[in-house]
């Protein structure tokens, strides 16, 4: 008796999990800096979009500027908005974003509110990044060294959206690179301070104007000896002068309205299960996190 119930039980599990991911409104997945959608096998987003589908969610892969400022890359979102919602009749989105897809979709938000049930920013540069920061030490506007920095990135930025399917889309570098930095993303937060927190490292107003803001982060930059990424990213987060990072985020910077949680032991691509799932074998899974959150969303009726 006690094998067929456990039997029993075990053929449950697949019926469980059915809707677990299932949200009212689609789920809008927007990259961050030199992101794409897909260039051939490879997602950005590697095997999350997959994840969430097959237990319910509507899931949109959006492909915004690889690099360009926040506000050009929110319009280009807006536009993507407009449409899966004339596609699939929802009233809404959720919106989830990495990296500088977290103010881009936090853009979209702020100005058009109507049309967005929540805001998830995963490693968001909210507050901007010490990289970014540094970066404008070493080339300042206008210099020389900028320039060639500024060609460089926007031809790396051109091949990615051509290789992805997003040619003739405007690229940006030294726009996306202000952007990103602390004194960019101060002007930004000024016109868009929805759910940024009131203080240095705390939590922003949970709901505003109708639309709920969650957020959560890494903070350990080197997790994989595997991923040829993570020598470089311990490198870059030497800029953050110790504080907890993710490699190119700070967690305090990473905060936005509900901290789900600031100290994942997960780099920046991590966050995206990136480099081709080559993530800290001694942390939840990130597609395990993004499955969570897609059933938090649902539970509160988004």
């Amino acid at each position: 008796m006690w094998v067929v119930a456990c039997l029993f039980g075990f053929a449950q599990l697949p019926a469980l999990a059915q809707g677990y991911t299932q949200t009212k409104y689609p789920i809008v997945l927007v990259h961050g800096l030199f992101g794409f959608d897909n260039i051939g096998p490879v997602e950005y987003w590697y095997g999350i979009p997959s994840a969430l589908r097959n237990d319910g969610a509507r899931v949109y892969v959006t492909q915004v500027s690889a690099s360009n400022s926040t506000e050009v890359r929110g319009e280009q979102l807006l536009t993507q908005v407009k449409q899966i919602l004339a596609v699939t009749g929802a009233a809404k989105v959720n919106l989830v974003g990495h990296s500088h897809g977290g103010p881009t979709a936090r853009y979209v938000a702020s100005v058009r509110p109507d049309l967005v049930a929540s805001v998830t920013s995963v490693g968001g540069v909210n507050r901007g990044s010490a990289v970014a920061d540094m970066l404008l030490g070493i080339a300042p506007p206008g210099s020389l060294s900028q320039s060639v920095i500024a060609s460089v990135v926007n031809g790396l930025s051109n091949l990615i959206s051509f290789l992805s399917g997003g040619s003739g889309l405007p690229q940006n570098a030294s726009a996306a690179n202000v952007s990103l930095s602390t004194a960019g993303s101060l002007r930004f937060n000024a016109a868009h301070p929805e759910g940024i927190p009131a203080t240095a490292c705390g939590e922003g107003a949970y709901s505003v104007k109708g639309v709920r803001y969650f957020s959560w982060s890494g903070a350990k930059p080197y997790t994989n000896v595997l991923d040829v990424v993570d020598p470089a990213l311990a490198l870059t987060s030497l800029a953050f002068g110790g504080a907890k990072n993710d490699g190119l985020v700070s967690s305090c910077s990473s905060h936005l309205g509900q901290v789900i949680r600031d100290d994942y032991a997960m780099n920046h691509l991590d966050e995206v299960n990136q480099t081709i799932g080559l993530v800290n074998l001694f942390e939840t899974n990130p597609v395990t996190l993004y499955r969570q959150h897609a059933n938090r969303l649902k539970n509160l009726g988004l």
